[in-house]
C-alpha cells in the first residue's frame, strides 16, 4: 500500500516523487511505502497551516474547535480495532498494547476538546486608570516531531493539544512509523476539520524532520526523541527563536524498599520494563532494592523474567520485536557491554519459537547486582534490559535514583506514609509514582522531564498552556 503526504486537505505525493519502503519489524519485509518528505514538502505544509491558522481555523471559537476534536475522538474510538492492527505490523507491539494506544489516543482527543473553551486568561489589578487584561493565546503554526514508540499517543498529547489551543499544525511522523498518524489525519478530515488545520508530512529525520525544525514559518515545536536529535532540534529552532517542548527519555529508578508489598510490587517492576518491548522513555530500567530485600526481590523478578516471551504482536506476548533492525542491535550490544563488564545476567526470557525469523526480536535479559556506575545504570538502552543495585538506606536510595542524567520518572515502593512523601518528594523527576507506576496512561498528568530528559510538559491541562502564550491588553479609561 503507498501512502502520500496530507497537506491542506489533499492527499500530496513528495516533491520529488520519491518513496521509502516501511519494514514490519515482525518479520523485516516490506509491507508499505511512504512519501520521502523534502524540505519543499514541508514549505507547503507550513504555509498550508498557516493560510488555515489566519483563515477558517482561527474563525472557529474554541467551543467549534473543542467539538471537532470530541468528534475525532469518536472516530478513532471507532476505528479504535483497525488502528491497533495496523499499529502492531508497523512497529511491532503486542496487538492489546496497540488498541490501549488507540484508547489512548482517543482519550487525549476528548480531554483536550473539552478543555478547548476553559483556556481563561487573567485580569491584572493596576491603575484605577486602566483595564488590564491578560489571554491565553496560540502560537500560530506548531511543528510536532513524533517517534515511532507511541505514535498515537505522542500524537494525542501535542497535536490535540496544539489544536485545542487553537494551533495550526504541522507533523512529522518517525519514518519507521507513520501509518496510524495518517490515518488519525485521515479521519480529521472526515469529521470536518478545515484544510490545513493538520498536515502531514512523512519521510526521513535528516530531511523532512530537519526542515520542520528549522522552517522560519514554526512558531512552536514539540520533539520527543533521542537526546542527541533533541540538541539538533533546538539548536535549529534557536537560529528562529522558537520554543521548543523536548522529552528525551529517561533512565527511570524503581525504589524497593524493605516494607514494600511485594505481592503487588513484583508484576509492575517487570511491566515497566518490558512494555512496548522496553522501547518507553519512562521505562523503569533501573530497580534499586533495599539490601535486606535484595537476593529475595532478585530471586522473584527472575522468576518471572524466565518466564517472558517476545513473539508476534497478534499473538499477544509479553513484548515485540524491536522497531528496527538498528535498534535490535543497539540492544545487543549493550547486552554485550553489560556482559564485557564481567555483570552478572541473573536471568533471561526467549523468543517465541513461531517469531518470524526475519522479525528483530531480543530476549528480555536481567542483570543483578550492578554498579551504579555500570553503563548499564547510566545510559538509556531502550530495550527490554533491567538492572538491580542493592541500597543501604533512605539516603543512598535518593541519592542513586536522582545518580543519573536523565530525570524523567521515578518509582517508591514503600508502606511508611512519610517515608514515601520525603523520598517522593526528593526524587529530581517530572513524575513520581508511590506504589504504583506509570497509572492509568496518564491523559490528564503533566509529563516532563529534568535534565537530559528535556524541558517543557506536555499531558494534562499543562499541557494545553504549553501551546499558548500571552497577549496583554492595557485599557486607558481615565
Amino acid at each position: 500500500m503507498v501512502h502520500h503526504h496530507l497537506i491542506g486537505g489533499r492527499s500530496v505525493p513528495a516533491s520529488n516523487g520519491e518513496m521509502l519502503d516501511v519494514l514490519s519489524p515482525v518479520d523485516g519485509k516490506v509491507f508499505a511505502r511512504i512519501a520521502s518528505g523534502t524540505k519543499q514538502d514541508i514549505d507547503a505544509a507550513v504555509r498550508a497551516a498557516r493560510g488555515a491558522f489566519e483563515g477558517a481555523w482561527s474563525r472557529l471559537t474554541a467551543t467549534e474547535r473543542g467539538r471537532l476534536l470530541i468528534r475525532l475522538a469518536a472516530a478513532v474510538e471507532a476505528d479504535a480495532d483497525a488502528l491497533a492492527a495496523l499499529e502492531s505490523c508497523d512497529n511491532g507491539k503486542p496487538l492489546r498494547q496497540a488498541r490501549a494506544d488507540a484508547v489512548a489516543l482517543a482519550r487525549y482527543l476528548e480531554f483536550y476538546g473539552s478543555a478547548a473553551d476553559k483556556l481563561h486568561g487573567d485580569v491584572i489589578p493596576y491603575l484605577t486608570t486602566h483595564f488590564i487584561g491578560v489571554e491565553r493565546v496560540p502560537h500560530g503554526v506548531t511543528g510536532h516531531i513524533v517517534p515511532w514508540n507511541y505514535p498515537m499517543q505522542i500524537f494525542g498529547r501535542s497535536v490535540g493539544a496544539a489544536l485545542a489551543a487553537g494551533n495550526a499544525t504541522v507533523v512529522k511522523p518517525a519514518e519507521d512509523a507513520s501509518l496510524t498518524i495518517l490515518r488519525v489525519a485521515s479521519l480529521a478530515r472526515e469529521v470536518g476539520f478545515p484544510d490545513g488545520a493538520l498536515n502531514v508530512v512523512t519521510g526521513l529525520g535528516r530531511t523532512a524532520g530537519a526542515a520542520l525544525a528549522a522552517h522560519p514559518g514554526i512558531d512552536f515545536l514539540s520533539f520527543t526523541g533521542s537526546p542527541e536529535t533533541g540538541t539538533a532540534v533546538q539548536t535549529a529552532a534557536a537560529q528562529n527563536h522558537v520554543g521548543v517542548t523536548l522529552e528525551l527519555g529517561g533512565k527511570s529508578a524503581q525504589v524497593v524498599f524493605d516494607d514494600a508489598d511485594l505481592e503487588r510490587a513484583l508484576p509492575t517492576l517487570v511491566n515497566a520494563i518490558i512494555q512496548n518491548g522496553g522501547q518507553t522513555c519512562s521505562a523503569g530500567s533501573r530497580l534499586l532494592i533495599q539490601r535486606g530485600i535484595f537476593d529475595k526481590v532478585v530471586d522473584s523478578v527472575s522468576e518471572r523474567f524466565r518466564a517472558l516471551k517476545a513473539g508476534r504482536p497478534e499473538a499477544n506476548p509479553d513484548l515485540g520485536p524491536m522497531i528496527n533492525q538498528a535498534q535490535q542491535r543497539r540492544v545487543q550490544a549493550y547486552l554485550e557491554r553489560g556482559r564485557g563488564e564481567g555483570l552478572t545476567v541473573a536471568a533471561s526470557g526467549g523468543v517465541a519459537e513461531d517469531a518470524p525469523a526475519g522479525g528483530y526480536y531480543v530476549a528480555p535479559a536481567f542483570f543483578a547486582p550492578v554498579p551504579h556506575e555500570s553503563v548499564l545504570s547510566q545510559e538509556e538502552v531502550f530495550g527490554p534490559v533491567l538492572v538491580a543495585t542493592p541500597f543501604e538506606d533512605e539516603a543512598e536510595a535518593v541519592r542513586l535514583a536522582n545518580g543519573t542524567a536523565y530525570g524523567l520518572v521515578a518509582g517508591v515502593w514503600t508502606r511508611d506514609a512519610m517515608r514515601s512523601t520525603r523520598v517522593g518528594r526528593a526524587m529530581r523527576a517530572g513524575q513520581v509514582f508511590v506504589n504504583c507506576y506509570g497509572a492509568g496512561g496518564g491523559i490528564e498528568l503533566p509529563f516532563g522531564g529534568f535534565g537530559r530528559s528535556g524541558h517543557g510538559r506536555e499531558k494534562g491541562f499543562e499541557g494545553l498552556v504549553e501551546f499558548t502564550t500571552t497577549r496583554t491588553l492595557v485599557i486607558a479609561h481615565g
